[in-house]
This record gives structure tokens, sequence and C-alpha cells, in this order.
């Protein structure tokens, strides 16, 4: 029979075949067998004969540059107005909502960003091809510190300082430097693919930003929430400003614990610089040691004079710890500042903002902590008051952006209440509110895990401090009086008045000169409104109204304290409502190691430079497939370059669909005429349901892998096989691409676009992006179709591997029988298919027969192949080769065997260990009955 023009097909394994002898004498014939090859003689003619070819008219080139595509895509998307939802053809009245987190305008975006761009753009497109109004809105954060301190170490480099340029001149500096980011960070959103709308975008320092968070203010401090006070916060002497809690971060150090003799106690402590400023010592009321001693007062003197020490109780302290007395330092420990709060102690402030010793501290004022710890701890062991000095491991508190010590020191600052109650919400708190909506599932955190981590952290959260001394943010909207204003205690003092503007003269004493508070606020007040106050808050906007709640934030699982609970706890106090139905928490991208990236160890992957190289689709499959909420995610060059080749692949696969006929817009399912055409219209439609409700619950990494596998294991590597085989599938290929194309353009949005423009597109307005989102038909799929087809799959599975197995060579034709039961008249209607994909040249088919003499045979579903092998290989040489295996396999058997019959072994050998070797026993088992299996077949 002629050759083929097939290509030679992978081998893939079947669980339920497997190899064994047949025995039939040569000339024995069976009745019920009827020979069927001459009917298949004539398929290579017949498939060269079929109708010619006719293509579209643009044809695709034979291979995809995405370097010469994404750029012009990219701007054919922005020019059409679809990004933005006011422009989308249709009626589109159900909105989804998507905010990008704002990346801070400080320089270049990481593979980090990458992730969050690639996924929120698939959720967008997604939607919007489900006739959504889906509003995907960018921007950037002013980040305050982090922005202030790259321009801090930029002017360095010209030997200046901020003070030398003064607050405005510093602002000036700032300004130019956000605006040089902001636009490097437009354009790599823009080359990342992403669907966002620009004509919204929003920054959170610009103008109706600021308007925003000016009312915001004024609205909290109305009703109580915002107040100003003199209380512990977290000081960072490098960036010169209080930080909240959750921005200080812990590093493990060795330290040392002093054992102080302290007045009738012992006190340990690992910062005795400190001890200058204790007003009072604390013991645990169930401490029999220390009970008579709680209430009374004694002094000690540590070389700067006498000071007054009240003794107190509180469940706080740890027996355990030390000796159980623990020295309160108020103005330097939160823990401290609390008790004293509680027991009327008196604040004694000896560390200041500059991280130096304050006057307080008598003849250690003026020197840094460090120096006069040492200093200090030299004077007490001079005096004796030094008891031991043991080595101690501690986290010592450092800040997030500088890394930089914290001084944990009083100030006069500006604090969120959390825990007043709000007249205006039923009396419930702004942490009560930020629980609540997580607890009665308003907002759903993704993966689950997450809502112990967020209700464990706004459980015990305190008052947030809002104030910052830098210059660069939204200045705290408070005017003082210059004619009455005085601070004064904890209280809040005359002359104060919050607004965006100072009054005309004040109401207490009639003067008409105000200040206003040099401070600014920190970034997450302001960023934590960006749901509302992007869309247009304090003005009652058609976009507030539509667009919020939010449908998703996608953001990542690091920023769930710093801006995920601010945006449900500033939402829930202003619009009365969540600021987003989900939170999608992905995980960290770090290398194929598991390592962060860092500039240190050289593992930094560019956005940038990986898309140029290998195309931007690449790099987003690459972050999508096998990322799953709430788990780090690795990336390697290697990685991006794999998925290189799906994008490849997928233009293949519509390059060779265009050359097998006319590709047109099909826009009713096909009426199916083969097997194989039922088999994928079925399996297209169970992708479409797979997909679809996969993306409607964010499960981004399994509809992608269910698209890979569809169009590489099934529409490519056998359905397009068997097109070539039968012919005639115009109408078909051009309804599974059109689908095809749907399905994956939230994924690949350019290799996908560029396609339907060369194939299917009629006009400029007529794009991929606002395509219609694939439905399955009404009609019932036919699932004996799928288990037929499925069926000749896996005989001509079994007979691939045969041919694998003895080493036929892949251009050679083999003859094989089958017996198949009822199965007859589909193996016999299909045998133009199994002849062209298996490589048979005389096919033969029966419901059952005698096993055939030196044919290797396979049983798959009930099915029996046989394959003679008589002229296909050198039998003897063959037997030789598996005879040799199994005495090799027989010797590794036994070795195994021995092995495990060791009670010596067994016993003390690691579980793991153990079970491993009977694994090992078990497979070296079953290669053997195989060889032996195909050494039967073989015959004498």
């Amino acid at each position: 029979m002629p050759q083929t023009n097939q290509e030679p097909r992978p081998t893939e394994n079947s669980e339920d075949s497997a190899a064994r002898a047949v025995h039939n004498p040569a000339d024995e014939t069976v009745p019920e067998v009827q020979a069927i090859g001459s009917a298949i003689r004539d398929l290579p003619a017949k498939a060269a004969s079929q109708e010619s070819v006719v293509v579209s008219e643009e044809k695709l080139a034979k291979t995809y540059e995405p370097q010469q595509v994404e750029d012009r895509l990219y701007g054919m998307w922005e020019k059409s107005g679809f990004f933005n939802p006011d422009n989308l053809p249709g009626e589109r009245p159900e909105p989804f909502t998507v905010m990008m987190p704002p990346p801070n305008a400080t320089g270049t975006l990481h593979v980090g960003h990458a992730m969050f761009v690639t996924l929120q753009d698939i959720m967008t497109r997604f939607n919007r091809m489900r006739g959504k109004a889906a509003l995907w809105l960018p921007g950037t954060d002013h980040a305050s510190i982090a922005t202030s301190t790259k321009v801090e170490k930029i002017i360095a480099k010209e030997g200046l300082t901020k003070y030398d340029l003064g607050r405005d001149g510093f602002l000036n500096r700032v300004n130019e430097f956000v605006a040089g980011s902001q636009s490097t960070i437009r354009r790599q959103v823009r080359k990342m693919g992403a669907s966002c709308d620009w004509s919204r975008e929003a920054y959170t320092l610009d103008e109706p930003r600021s308007v925003a968070v000016t009312e915001l203010f004024r609205r909290m401090y109305a009703d109580g929430l915002i107040y100003r006070g003199y209380r512990i916060v977290n000081w960072c002497p490098r960036c010169e400003s209080t930080l909240a809690d959750d921005e200080v971060d812990y590093k493990e150090q060795d330290a040392k614990l002093y054992y102080m003799k302290y007045g009738p106690f012992t006190v340990a402590t690992t910062r005795p610089e400190t001890k200058l400023g204790d007003t009072g010592v604390a013991v645990n009321p169930d401490d029999e040691r220390y009970r008579d001693w709680v209430g009374k007062t004694f002094t000690v003197d540590f070389g700067i004079g006498e000071q007054e020490i009240r003794v107190i109780a509180d469940r706080e302290v740890d027996m355990e710890f030390g000796s159980g007395v623990v020295g309160l330092t108020p103005a330097h420990s939160a823990v401290d500042f609390a008790m004293a709060e509680k027991n009327g102690l008196t604040v004694k402030k000896v560390i200041g903002e500059d991280g130096k010793m304050t006057d307080l501290a008598g003849k250690y004022a003026g020197l840094p902590v460090e120096e006069a710890r040492a200093k200090f701890v030299a004077d007490l062991e001079a005096r004796g008051l030094i008891e031991k000095i043991e080595d101690f491991k501690n986290n010592l508190s450092v800040c997030y952006r500088c890394a930089a010590p914290i001084e944990p020191l009083t100030s006069r600052q500006w604090f969120v209440n959390v825990n007043k109650p709000i007249e205006s919400r039923g009396g419930k708190s702004l942490k009560e509110l930020s629980l609540e909506a997580v607890h009665s599932h308003e907002t759903e955190i993704m993966p689950e895990r997450f809502e112990k981590v967020y209700f464990h952290w706004m459980e015990n959260l305190r008052d947030w401090c809002i104030s910052r001394q830098i210059w660069f943010g939204h200045r705290i909207p408070a005017w003082y009086c210059e004619g009455c204003h005085k601070e004064e205690g904890n209280e809040e003092a005359e002359g104060l008045f919050v607004g965006a503007t100072p009054p005309d003269k004040c109401s207490a004493c009639g003067h008409g000169e105000f200040r206003q508070d040099p401070d600014t606020l920190d970034t997450w007040f302001s960023s934590g409104a960006w749901t509302f106050t992007t869309l247009g808050w304090p003005d009652d906007t058609a976009d507030l109204r539509k667009f919020h709640p939010t449908s998703v934030l996608e953001t990542a699982y690091d920023i769930i304290f710093f801006w995920v609970a601010r945006m449900i706890l500033m939402s829930t106090y202003v619009m009365d409502e969540v600021p987003f139905k989900t939170v999608y928490l992905h995980g960290l991208v770090r290398d194929d190691q598991g390592r962060k990236m860092s500039k240190s160890l050289e593992n930094i992957i560019d956005p940038l430079d990986v898309s140029a190289k290998y195309g931007t689709d690449a790099v987003r499959l690459s972050l999508t497939i096998g990322n799953t909420p709430g788990n780090d995610c690795r990336i390697s060059e290697e990685k991006i370059a794999y998925f290189r080749n799906f994008a490849n692949k997928l233009w293949n696969v519509a390059r060779f669909m265009q050359m097998q006929g006319e590709i047109k817009a099909v826009t009713e399912r096909p009426t199916a005429k083969t097997l194989a055409d039922e088999w994928i219209l079925g399996r297209l439609d169970e992708v479409v349901t797979e997909v679809t409700r996969d993306l409607e619950v964010y499960n981004l990494s399994r509809p992608a892998e269910t698209l890979r596998d569809f169009t590489w294991n099934e529409l490519a590597d056998w359905y397009l096989e068997i097109a070539k085989i039968e012919g005639g599938k115009g109408e078909i290929l051009s309804y599974l691409l059109d689908r095809l194309l749907r399905l994956w353009h939230p994924f690949v949005p350019f290799v996908t676009e560029e396609i339907y423009q060369r194939v299917f597109a009629s006009g400029e307005a007529d794009q991929l992006m606002v395509a219609e989102w694939p439905e399955v038909s009404g009609e019932a799929s036919d699932t004996q179709s799928k288990r037929d087809f499925e069926g000749l799959q896996a005989l001509i599975v079994a007979v691939r591997n045969i041919r694998a197995n003895y080493k036929v060579e892949p251009a050679r034709k083999v003859n094989a029988t089958l017996y198949v039961g009822a199965r007859v008249g589909l193996c016999r209607d299909n045998a133009e298919v199994i002849c062209g994909l298996a490589k048979i040249d005389e096919l033969t088919v029966a419901e059952s027969g005698e096993p055939l003499e030196q044919a290797a045979a396979a049983v798959v579903g009930g099915m029996q192949v046989f394959v003679p092998l008589a002229g296909m290989v050198d039998l003897e040489a063959e037997r030789q080769k598996i005879e040799s295996e199994i005495a090799e396999a027989e010797k590794y058997r036994t070795a195994l065997a021995g092995k495990l019959g060791n009670e010596n072994f067994v016993s003390r050998a690691p579980e793991a260990v153990v079970a491993a070797e009977r694994e090992k026993l078990t497979t070296t088992e079953e290669r053997i009955n195989r060889l032996r299996e195909q050494l039967a077949a073989l015959g004498e």
C-alpha cells in the first residue's frame, strides 16, 4: 500500500493494555473474520484528490513574531475605546469592576507587578466578553515614604539634602520624579497587554483624590473617629517619621539580656538605657514572690538622680521570663504605655526623634542609643548593679522601608479611633464593621485560610496613627489659631479647626491668623479610600452608583493588612457597604529555586526584557499556569521560553486549519458528519463549560491548563490529524478556530487577536476583545460518540505502543487484526482513521477470533489487538535481547527481595525508605511479566 504523508506519532502507555503471547497456525482461518484492508488501500489517493484548498484572504505567516504585532495591536485596542465600559457595544447593565492596586510611583515595575496585571487582565477580558460593563481602573500611589526616600537618595548624589531645597523645592523635585515614573509605569503596564480604562486613570495625590481625602478626614473628625493625642508611636529616626504598627518589620538578632539590680528587685532587659525613663515595675498578680509589693513605691538611682518607681500588677507579665519583674518605660514601649494608662503612671521620654538620648537622660543626654547603652552598662557594672549578662536572641523592630531600627516613643500625633461606636452605623465601631464584612461573607477572601489572618489582625487592631512627619503627601487639613492654640496634656486644645481651608477667624478668641499642621497623612489613609474616591466620591456620580462595590480585589497576600483591611474599614464607614465582593490573594513571585528576587542574588527578571525576547503572551502564561491563590509562584527564563512554544503552537494550529480549507465566520454549531466531528464538537462544549465555570470563580490556572490540554492533546494531536485523512472540514475547522481563539483570548490576548484579525475580522471595530464569549448550545452532548471515539483512540494507541516496544521504524506500516465484539461496525466505518493514525497496511476486524501466532498483543477496553511480528523485527535478536533484560531484572528482583526479607533492615530503616523499596520490587516484577509476555509473543 502506498505510504501516507503522516508524521510519526508519539506513543503513549495504556494502563489496561498489556502485550501477551498469541499462538495460532499461520494457515488457520477464522470464518467470522472479514478482511477489510482492501477497503482502505486507496486512502492516500482519496485524501490527495480532495477539492482544491481555499484559504482565507490573508494567509498566516509561517512563524508568529510577537515583536512585530504587540505594539500595533495594543494601539488598535486603545484607539477603539473599548477599554472604557461606556464605549462597549450593546446594552451592558451588569458591571464588573476591578481597581488596579496602584503601583508606587517610585520607578519601574517588576515581575510581581506583571503578575497582578496578568491576572486582572484575564478577569477583565473574560467579563468584557461575557457582555458585562467591564471597568478596570488603573492608577499610581504617591507612596509618600518610599518616594521621598528615593528622591532624597537622588539629591544626596548632588551633595544636597531636602533641607537645602526647602519644602517647596523638595516637593518640586519629587513631583518631577513622580511624573517620570508614572510615564514609565504606564508604558510597562501597556506592554503587558493590560486592557484597563486609561481615561479614568487616577493618582492618590491628584486633585480629585486630594479633595476626597480632605473630606474623608473632615467627616471622620466630626464623628470623633479621628483625634489628636499624645501616645506611643513607632518612630523611624532615618525616615524622621512615624509608622503604623503593620509597617514595622522584625529581624532576628543576637542580643544581650542584662540582669540589673533594681531596688528590691532584679529586672532583666535587652535595652538597659531605657530604664533611665522607668516610672514603674510590673509583676504578675499570681506571682507569690512579689504579691506584697503591689501598690507600693520605692526609689532607684541609676546615676542620674533618684527615680520614683511604683509597683503594679498586670497579667501580661510573664512570670517565667527573667526575674518575673518588668521595668516599665511608658514612653518607649507600647505595652508599657498601655499599662501606664491603666495605672496612671508618669511618662518620661528619654529617647528623642533623632535617635539620641534626651535631657531627661541626665549625663547620657545627646548620645546615640547604642553609645548610651554601652556607657550606661559600664557605669552600672562599676557600681555593682549588673548581676549577670546572658546571650539572647530577639526580634529587632525595623522600618519596612529603610530597615533602620525603630524607636517606640511618645509623640503628639493624629490617630484613627478604631473602637469608638459610630452612631450612623448602628453604634458599631470601625473594627466591628470590618470584622462583620468578612464574617458575613459580604466579602469573600481567596484562599479562605487568609480569613483567619485577617480576623486575627483586625481583632488586635489598635488606634491607627495616620500622621507622618514628611513633606510629600496629603497635608493634614488641620489649622491652628496663632492666637490661642496650645498643646497641653492628652486633650485637644482650643483653636484647632479641621477643613480644606481655615475659618475667617477663630471662634474661641477671634484671631484671624492660622498655621496648617505641617504633617502629612499616612499613604494608606488615601489608598484605603481607593475603591470609592476613584469613582467620584464625595460626589454622587453615575460611576459610583454603577461600579461600587467593586467585583474583585486582586493583590498579593503580603499587603492584606497594609491595604486590604484598610479599604474594608474605610468603605464600610463611608459607603455603608463593602469595597469589593471578593479578595483574590496571589502569592509572591520567586525564582526557580524558590528564592525572593533581589539585586544581590542577581535573579531579578525584568518583565519587559523577557516580553521583548519571548513575547508577552509567554510571560502571561508563565505567571498563570500553575499559579494558585495564596501560593508563591516560581518563574524562570526557561519557563517563559517554554510557554513561548505554546503561543507558537496556537499560531501553527490556526495556520494548519487555514491551509485545510476556507476559514470563515460560523455562528451556528456545525452538523457533524463523522464520529471524529461529533467527538471534537462534544469536547469543545465540555471545555467551554469547564473554562467558563472556573473563570467565574476566579480559578485562573485550571482553565488555562484545560485549554492547553484540549488544544494540544485533543485538537492538534487527534482531530487535525484525522482532518487530513477525512477532508472536507472547512466549516467545522472555522467553528473550532473561532471558539478556540475566544476561549484563549483572556490568557494570550496578542496572538489570539492577531489570528482573529487576519482570519475573521470584518473591519476595525470587529475585535476579538469584544467578541461574545462562547456558550454551549442547548443540545445534549452525545456521550455514546465520546465513548466510541475513545475506544478508537485506545486501539490506535495500543498499536502505536506495540510499534514502539518492538522498535518498528516510524515510516514502516504494519498489519493488524482487531477482535472488537459489538464494535465491528464502528471500527469498519472508521477504518481509514485507524489505519492512517496507526500506520496500518492491512487491517482485519472481527467480533472475536483465535490469537495470532508470533504476534504482539494488547487488550484495551475488552478489545484485542494483534500485530504480526514476522518480517517486522529480527525475532531471534529480539528474543536474545528480551532474555537478557529478563535476567537482569530477575537479578535485581532477587536483591530487592533479599533486602526486604532482612528483618534488621525492615525494622530499623525509615518507613518511607522501606515503602520505596517495596515499590521498586512491585515495579520490577511487573516489568518481568511484561518482558515474558513479549518473549512469548515472539514464539519459538
